[in-house]
Formats: C-alpha cells, structure tokens, sequence
C-alpha cells in the first residue's frame, strides 16, 4: 500500500491545499494530512479546530474519489511523523520558485534523516498559485472577501472566528 503524507499547518485550509489533496489521492492508496501543531506560526486556529476543519473537507474529496484520506496532528520532525504513519512519500505542494528553493532545502535534510522516504513536488494549479492562509486571514481580518480562496464552511468559521458575519 502506498501512503502520502501531505504536511502543513492549515490555517486555514485552502482551495489550494483542496487541490493539491485532490490531486495527491491519485498517487497513492492512502493519503495522510499532517496537521502541524507549531506554535512558532502562531496559528489563527487552535489545533483542534485546523484538524475539524481538514477532516471535513477531507472527507468531501474521500467521498468523490474513494481514496482513503486520514488526518494526523503532529508536533515531531516531518520525517519522524511520516515514519509514524508508514508513509512512503511526503507530498508537498509549490506555488513559486521560492517555495522550491525552501522545499529543496528541507528535501536535503529529511533524505539525511531518512532516505527511504521520497519527497513528491506538486505544482500548485494556476488557479490557486497566489493563495496562501497568511493572506488569507489578512483579507479576512481586514474585511475583504475569502470566497474564491476558501470553502464556504471555511470561510464562516474564519469569519467567526475574527467576529464578522
């Protein structure tokens, strides 16, 4: 069996995230998101509620594709939470060079840890390339509109969560 492990904070969950994990599905049998914990970024969203709201897209995308797709909070290195859940390939989405040439860096460093363990770049769909949750909140705090970059459920709890309606 072959199991993915698409890590990243989720903060929140984004039509470009959607895209990658759609995509992702057809490369392997199962399909890991690892919810980091990392404080360091100071999430809009606790922990609990970036894991609710990936398991409920999630499980959108499992149904429309049948793919088994898990949601896994970590708090450990990347390669130490892909060993935990016996994935074979680590999925990674880009949207620019800069995300590459941090990307290739990381590659590095978990090949040392790991070798075993491939890193599979997805190119992030036109679409979706200028989409990132950091702006996205900004948009959102700052009263702007979030409906083309998030799911209508997404956006209400942003919403909620920064007292708009």
């Amino acid at each position: 069996m072959r199991i993915g492990l698409y890590p990243g904070t989720f903060d929140p969950i984004t039509l470009g995230h959607l895209d990658i994990i759609h995509r992702a599905s057809a490369l392997v049998d199962r399909l890991v998101i690892g919810v980091a914990i990392n404080q360091d970024k100071g999430p809009l969203f606790d922990l609990d509620e970036r894991v609710a709201m990936v398991k409920a897209e999630c499980a959108r995308i499992t149904k429309e594709t049948g793919m088994e797709c898990l949601v896994h909070p970590f708090d450990n290195l990347l390669i130490d939470c892909a060993r935990d859940v016996g994935a074979s390939m680590i999925i990674r989405g880009l949207r620019a060079v800069a995300d590459f040439e941090y990307e290739y860096q990381m590659v590095g460093m978990n090949r040392a840890l790991d070798d075993g363990i491939e890193t599979v770049f997805l190119m992030a769909d036109a679409e979706y390339q200028a989409i990132a949750s950091k702006l996205v909140k900004e948009i959102a705090r700052l009263g702007g509109d979030v409906t083309t970059f998030v799911t209508q459920d997404v956006r209400d709890a942003l919403y909620a969560k920064l007292g708009r309606s």
